[in-house]
């Protein structure tokens, strides 16, 4: 923690000195002394947390020095200290916006000390609050955090607005690093839960054996290793909410508890009795189609049912068109603030081979992909060269098993229509086909 940084002007030596002791016993505290007005300003520009200004000054009065401290920095809280007890003076000051007024008696001393306290424990506070607005300031704009401007996108901050309005159950799918949490962090932040605690769980990444315990906690004693009362996952987001990220990796004996939590709306912690109301939204992601995951049987259908609530699917980042370009702008421009590299260009050769390649890995991907160039490129020029796709995907994107040729292809030009904004020319180009050949597909009702 930094020093506290505290200027006192006083004209006494003595008493300033003695003030400078006193407050100097705080190891917070570092304390500067100055004896006239002319000395504290030409100081001012090193931004002292806190002054304390005596009121007699042989240069000028406090009520002047004070309104110059203003015109420099009107942040700054002020303490003045007078020799004399002047009501009128000390209501005068008061009404300027000093934060306090002393008398010079013999406990000055112990009224100055509990009054820096104070201002100090204020200031922590405006802070502490600043701080959270700025935070739940940037959380609230979905177009801040997510980036995009596709119409397919627009849909998704549609369905986020209306989920953010009532406290219904959301559903969140879509393939991997399409920003899955990130949509659900939003939502919560635009609720009326906001100003509670947002609680992630990656179910994927918990081990089955300790699974319940980490939802639902546990008591004291519950097992071997259990030395103290736990918390679970659930509890910790009471009044907020709660977010199953890839829920449909849960096995079926699990999926029951957190049905009957859901049901409840109450948790026991693993080898107690008490039974802890709950007031939370559930949010749950998966990958997986979990329709599909009911029919198998891998998933609980009346758990189903009571998560599916609003179901909202993410497009994967091939079908949100040009918002691959904003977005490797924001992720480029992001990676040379924070690296201190100067701005940086994207040459159009550049841009066309990333509208070109398929983004197996989504948006994670494409961040990758863009610091990679970042750092790879000359004269802060990105060039086509410098864009490297390592993707782990053994197959391509768009070989689907079980469809023939034609559909492979039909499926193909869908992608780049929609990239493209259904413009035909544009696609026909990037896939190298006659445009007649797309003309006649869906003529043929083939693509439609």
């Amino acid at each position: 923690m930094s020093a506290y940084n505290i200027f006192i002007v006083e004209d006494n030596r003595w008493y300033g000195e003695i003030l400078q002791y006193h407050i100097s016993l705080n190891p917070d505290y570092k304390v500067t002394r100055f004896e006239t007005g002319k000395e504290l300003l030409d100081k001012l520009y090193l931004q002292p947390d806190l002054i304390t200004l005596d009121f007699s000054l042989p240069d000028m009065l406090g009520d002047k020095l004070y309104l110059k401290i203003r015109e420099v920095n009107s942040q700054i809280p002020v303490i003045v200290i007078s020799a004399q007890e002047n009501i009128a003076v000390a209501v005068s000051l008061l009404k300027m916006g000093v934060s306090d007024y002393l008398v010079k008696d013999e406990s000055t001393k112990d009224l100055l000390w509990n009054s820096i306290i104070k201002i100090r424990e204020t200031q922590s506070l405006k802070k502490e609050v600043e701080i959270l607005r700025e935070e739940l300031g940037q959380k609230f704009s979905f177009e801040k955090t997510i980036i995009g401007q596709s119409d397919v996108l627009k849909k998704i901050f549609g369905m986020m607005e209306k989920a953010s309005k009532t406290n219904i159950n959301v559903s969140i799918t879509g393939e991997t690093g399409t920003g899955k949490e990130v949509v659900a962090k939003g939502i919560h932040y635009n609720s009326e839960r906001k100003k509670k605690a947002f609680v992630p769980v990656n179910m994927a990444a918990i081990p089955r054996e300790l699974i319940e315990s980490e939802l639902f906690g546990y008591e004291k004693g519950a097992f071997t290793g259990a030395v103290a009362r736990k918390t679970g996952k659930f509890e910790e987001a009471n009044g907020g909410t709660i977010f199953l990220d890839e829920i449909a990796e849960l096995d079926l004996a699990v999926q029951s508890k957190i049905l009957r939590v859901l049901q409840e709306r109450e948790v026991v912690r693993v080898g107690g009795n008490e039974k802890i109301k709950l007031d939370i939204r559930v949010i749950v992601a998966t990958h997986k189609n979990l329709a599909e995951e009911v029919k198998k049987g891998n998933f609980r259908e009346d758990l189903y049912y009571r998560i599916i609530g609003l179901p909202i699917e993410l497009p994967p980042l091939r079908q949100r068109g040009n918002d691959i370009l904003i977005l490797a702008k924001y992720f480029v421009d992001d990676f040379a603030r924070q690296n201190k590299m100067g701005a940086i260009t994207m040459l159009q050769e550049a841009k066309n081979k990333l509208l070109h390649y398929h983004f197996p890995g989504n948006v994670r991907e494409l961040k990758a992909i863009i610091d990679l160039a970042a750092v790879m490129c000359d004269n802060n020029e990105i060039k086509a060269d410098d864009i490297t796709f390592n993707s782990t995907k053994k197959d391509n994107v768009f070989v689907m098993e079980g469809r023939t040729l034609r559909e492979q292809t039909c499926e193909i030009i869908k992608i780049y229509l929609h990239k493209y904004n259904d413009d035909v020319i544009a696609t026909a180009q990037a896939l190298d086909i006659g445009k007649s050949t797309i003309y006649k597909m869906i003529q043929s009702g083939e693509l439609n």
